[in-house]
Parts: structure tokens; C-alpha cells; sequence
């Protein structure tokens, strides 16, 4: 066994005696939530609906609180949200939790992740100029790029989020720097169509239904899917501080229960997924048409030049369980490309800063309280785009072998 596994495994020992400590705690005192109402942040987008339909099908008072949504206009919103107290928690992009307990790029404060709230469904959109002069993949994209060179830009939504990571790691893996060799900015989800639509980026990436209205607009074509790039990848998560999670255990322990039921509901059957686009697709929540939503949370994808496709790795809300835990290995390849890219300066010590964050014990109890199964380990290893593996046993080896970086 590796010396580094070995210490991983102590570590990991070690936090699940704290974590069965936790619970004795908790079982020994009284379960019910020290706050009723739960002010609950989110941005337009498909994959808050686990949380806006734990509010809407009431799944939040079978747990004693009530969930009150709070709809944002961009994730610096949702951070300072969350850092200042506005907001008790949120819809958020996993790195951007991780980003804020760091420092990197804004405000600095202890945070947590409490679950996955889905697992895929984001993807890159080129424009239909691109498109028409033969990018319409990474290969083809690089090609044009080296044939024609010029100051491309593309979008993400946020520097330290996830879509930022699957930007930049789908361009590196054809060959393409996007720190050296292109122009990133920052937009927010619902604006990324309009931006492109009048010419302000190449491409983007974001959550859906965003990719599909490109389409659906004639300004852009799907190149790939984040699904692509790391099958069954974690996407957004419920965050919050560590602070709050302090202050109100078994209110963070009810909300993550009634979010699994929601998220549990909505894999349940082809109708909910329906009734659950027809629900979110209202002004009040992602404001699009049912449609626009419908056709990808059903797995049925186009690209914008008539290839359609059928894919079993769309989004995900619950699949028995398997989407929401919160990996520790999960939040370390996070911490590793944010190395990798220069947004983290000095070595961070992934395993403990993903102990900190990602909140298993709280995770363990609430699945207990919704009668959901937890994996038996924190890591888990999956295979990238570019062949690589990813185990989370070796960060800091996996965090320096990359070529192309900042």
C-alpha cells in the first residue's frame, strides 16, 4: 500500500470516529430544527430543482421547516449572500464553496457542503459562427484556432466553479491553454444566450436549460457535454457556512432530508420529471419554456446540426442515492484543478480542507432520517476525457502532472 493512501486511510478512520460521535450527540438530544423558516438561494437554472421542488410538494414541513427560495441574479450574489448571513444556504457550484473557504478570488469564510444536489447535465456551447466555419468539437475547435488565429473568448460563470473546470479542462485536454491561448470571462447563466447572441464570446459553458436554448435561438451548437468529460461528475451542491451548520445542526439535517425526498421524486418516473419542468420552467423560478427544459432532463439531446442522441448520462437528482453524497474525493479534484490553474497560489491540504467542508456527518444522518443507503467510502475513482484516472488518493501528484496548466 502507498504511503500516501495509508495516511489517507488513518485520516479517514479518524473522521469517521468523529462522525459516530456526532451521532451519538444527536441522538441523544432532540432532533427538532432551531429555525422553522430556511431562506434558500438559487440561480435559473435545471438543476435547482431538487431544491425549489422540496419547497413546492412540500417534502420541507414532513421535516418540521419551511423552505423559503430566494431567486438570485448571479452566483458573486449568492456568495456574499452566504457569506453575510442573508441567504441560510444555497443552491451553489461546488467550487465556489471551496473557493470562498479558501479566499481565492473574494471574501474568506469557513464553509460547507452538506449534499450533491445532481450529477451532470452542463455542456459547452460554441457559436453558430464558429460552427459554420468547422468548430463544432474540441478537435475542430483547435484546429480553427490554430488556422486562424485571432483573441477568442469564452465564458464560464464563475472563477473558482464548476464551470469554469469543465471550460478549461475540455480546452486543455485538445491541446488548447485557456489561461495563454484564449480570453475567459465572467457571465452570468441566464445571460450567456444574449451574450452570444450579439457577439460577445465564441463559446460557453453552463448548466441547462441554457445550452439547448442556444439551439433552440440558432446562436450556438452543443460541442459537448460536462457528461463527457467526467461521466456521473458532481455538479451543484447545497451549500452553506460553517458558521450556520454550527448554530442550527438539526435545520441543516432537515433540509438536506426533505431535498433527498425532492430529489428522490423527481428520478422516480419519466411523469415526475414532467410535472417538474412544467413546475421550474415558471417565471418564478428558471422563467423558459417547458420545453426548453424537458427535452435534456429527458435525456434527449440535439447538438444544432441535426445529430440528436438519446443519453442515459443526463441529469440526475437522486439515483438510488449515488448522486448525493458528499465525496471527499469529489471536492479534492476541485482543489486540484484550481491549483492546476493558478487560482490557488500555495499547496492547500486537500484531504483536510475536503474533511472540513464536506459535511459526511450531517449527510449520514439526514440520509438516516430519509431512508437513504451512503456509500461505504469517501473516495471514489473515475476516468476523464483525456484517459487520466482520478482516485483522490494522490492530489498533489495528480494536481503537478498536468502539462498544459497556468
Amino acid at each position: 500500500m502507498d504511503r500516501t493512501f495509508s495516511l489517507t486511510r488513518r485520516r479517514l478512520l479518524a473522521a469517521g470516529a468523529a462522525t459516530a460521535l456526532s451521532n451519538y450527540a444527536w441522538a441523544a438530544g432532540s432532533d427538532k430544527p432551531e429555525k422553522e423558516e430556511v431562506k434558500v438561494g438559487f440561480i435559473p437554472l435545471t438543476d435547482c430543482a431538487s431544491v425549489v421542488m422540496a419547497s413546492v410538494l412540500g417534502f420541507d414541513k414532513k421535516y418540521g421547516i419551511r423552505i423559503v427560495l430566494s431567486k438570485e441574479a448571479s452566483w458573486p450574489a449568492v456568495r456574499d449572500k452566504l457569506v453575510n448571513g442573508e441567504l441560510d444556504a444555497a443552491h451553489v457550484l461546488y467550487g465556489l464553496v471551496y473557493g470562498v473557504h479558501l479566499g481565492a478570488g473574494g471574501p474568506k469564510k469557513d464553509m460547507a457542503v452538506l449534499m450533491n444536489l445532481n450529477h451532470n447535465g452542463q455542456a459547452i456551447t460554441l457559436s453558430k459562427k464558429l460552427a459554420d466555419k468547422g468548430a463544432v468539437d474540441g478537435a475542430s475547435l483547435a484546429k480553427l484556432m490554430h488556422v486562424d488565429p485571432r483573441e477568442y473568448t469564452f465564458a464560464q460563470t464563475f472563477p473558482t466553479g464548476t464551470h469554469a473546470m469543465w471550460l478549461y479542462y475540455w480546452l486543455a485536454s485538445y491541446g488548447i491553454n485557456p489561461m495563454k491561448e484564449a480570453k475567459v470571462i465572467t457571465v452570468p447563466p441566464p445571460q450567456m444566450v444574449a451574450n452570444m447572441r450579439i457577439g460577445n464570446m465564441d463559446g460557453f459553458c453552463v448548466g441547462e436549460p441554457w445550452n439547448h436554448r442556444a439551439i433552440v435561438d440558432g446562436v450556438g451548437i452543443t460541442a459537448a457535454t460536462t457528461q463527457d468529460i467526467w461521466r456521473d461528475h458532481p455538479e451543484k451542491v447545497l451549500g452553506t457556512s460553517a458558521e450556520w451548520v454550527k448554530k442550527y445542526p438539526n435545520t441543516a439535517r432537515a433540509l438536506v432530508a426533505a431535498v433527498l425526498d425532492a430529489g428522490r421524486w423527481i428520478d422516480a418516473s419519466l411523469s415526475n420529471k414532467v410535472k417538474m419542468a412544467e413546475a421550474i420552467a415558471d417565471k418564478s423560478y428558471v422563467n423558459t419554456t417547458v420545453d426548453v427544459i424537458g427535452q435534456r432532463i429527458m435525456g434527449r439531446y440535439q447538438n444544432g446540426l441535426g445529430k440528436t442522441w438519446d443519453d442515459p448520462n443526463s441529469m440526475k437528482f437522486f439515483n438510488d442515492g449515488a448522486v448525493n453524497f458528499p465525496y471527499l474525493s469529489d471536492g479534492m479534484w476541485f482543489l486540484t484543478q484550481q491549483k492546476r490553474w493558478g487560482l490557488l497560489k500555495a499547496e492547500p491540504d486537500y484531504l483536510a480542507v475536503a474533511t472540513q467542508i464536506n459535511r459526511i456527518d450531517v449527510y449520514q444522518d439526514a440520509a438516516a432520517m430519509a431512508k437513504v443507503s451512503v456509500p461505504k467510502s469517501p473516495l471514489r475513482s473515475v476516468k476523464m476525457i483525456d484517459g487520466t484516472t482520478w482516485d483522490g488518493r494522490n492530489p498533489k501528484a495528480y494536481a503537478d502532472s498536468f502539462k498544459i496548466k497556468a
